[in-house]
C-alpha cells in the first residue's frame, strides 16, 4: 500500500496507551467485540468499513477499492493516538500490507500494537451471520457468504504475536481482550 508521508513525529506514548487491530473475515464479530471493548478501555474505535461506506455514499471512486478507506482511517488513529487516546481500529487487514500499515503507525508513534484475531469456528454460525447482515444490508460493500469464501482463501495467516478469539465459542470475551489490551 502506498502511503501518504509521515505527518507527525514520535510522541511519548501515555502510559497505557495502544494501537489495537481487530482483524478478521467479516461476520465474525469484530465489530462488536472492537465496540465492546473499546468501552471498557476506554478507546476509539475506528472503522474501515463505515469510512468505505461513507465514501460510496458520497460516491467517492477510486481504482483499488477499500484502499482509501484503510488510509483514511490510519489518518484518524493517528491524531487520536497523538492526543493520548488508545484507538481500536476494526478491519479485515487480509494481506501483509495492509497488517504493515497499523505496524508502522505504531511503530513510528511509538506505541504498542497488539493484534486480536476474531475467528468464528463455527462455520454455520459464521454463514447465518454473514446472510444476516447480507440481507439487512445498507450499502453495497456488504459481502454475500460466497464472497467471504472467496476472501478467505485470499486471507493471508497471522505471524506473530496476538490473542485469537473465536466468537462461537466465547462467552464473555470482553474482560479477556481489554486485558489483553492492557
Amino acid at each position: 500500500m502506498t502511503r501518504p508521508p509521515p505527518r507527525s513525529t514520535r510522541t511519548s506514548p501515555r502510559k497505557g496507551m495502544v494501537l489495537a487491530v481487530f482483524a478478521g473475515l467479516p461476520g465474525v464479530g469484530k465489530s462488536t467485540l472492537a465496540q465492546q471493548v473499546g468501552a471498557v478501555l476506554p478507546a476509539a474505535v475506528l472503522a474501515v468499513d463505515t469510512v468505505d461506506e461513507t465514501l460510496q455514499a458520497y460516491d467517492v471512486t477510486e481504482p483499488r477499492p477499500g484502499h482509501a478507506a484503510y488510509g483514511v482511517v490510519a489518518a484518524l488513529a493517528e491524531t487520536q493516538l497523538t492526543m493520548g487516546h488508545s484507538v481500536i481500529i476494526d478491519a479485515v487487514s487480509p494481506v501483509k500490507a495492509a497488517r504493515q500499515l497499523w505496524t508502522e503507525l505504531a511503530e513510528r508513534l511509538g506505541v504498542p500494537l497488539r493484534v486480536v484475531e476474531v475467528v468464528c469456528g463455527d462455520d454455520a454460525e459464521h454463514r447465518r451471520r454473514v446472510e444476516a447482515r447480507y440481507a439487512q444490508r445498507t450499502h453495497d460493500g456488504i459481502p454475500d457468504w460466497v464472497r467471504v469464501v472467496e476472501r478467505q482463501s485470499e486471507y493471508e495467516p497471522y505471524l506473530g504475536p496476538r490473542l485469537v478469539v473465536d466468537t462461537s465459542l466465547a462467552v464473555d470475551a470482553v474482560g479477556a481482550v481489554a486485558d489483553y489490551l492492557r
